[in-house]
């Protein structure tokens, strides 16, 4: 991979990771302070995978301006890699089940989707 492309990946994968971030604690802050269960959280977290994926992927894909397919589906695949993990080390468990199936799916089909929306987008 040239360098000049991967830079805006990083960019994508960084955007990504904060925007998941700041969304994960705004949807804790309503776990914590209203009534909604706790059985949102499976739905609510793929969700914000997603967004976040595809607003990194459409940053990145705008900076290369080609191969949006490609490039964001590198910033999803990245990303998800990245969040594994961290998450897998801090749990203790490297487990792959069928919430993780579905995550790297979405992962790479949002990063796919943004990244198509960015080489497209003017």
């Amino acid at each position: 991979m040239e360098s000049k492309k991967v830079k805006p990946i990083m960019i994508g994968v960084s955007v990504a990771i904060l925007s998941s971030f700041i969304f994960l604690l705004i949807y804790a802050t309503i776990l914590s302070f209203t009534d909604v269960p706790e059985s949102t959280m499976a739905t609510v977290i793929i969700t914000i995978t997603g967004i976040s994926i595809l607003v990194g992927s459409i940053i990145s894909s705008r900076q290369i301006s080609k191969n949006g397919i490609f490039n964001g589906g590198i910033v999803g695949l990245i990303y998800i890699l990245t969040i594994y993990l961290i998450s897998s080390l801090l749990n203790g468990n490297f487990a792959i089940n069928l919430q993780s199936i579905i995550m790297i799916i979405v992962a790479v089909a949002s990063g796919i989707i943004g990244g198509i929306i960015g080489v497209n987008k003017r």
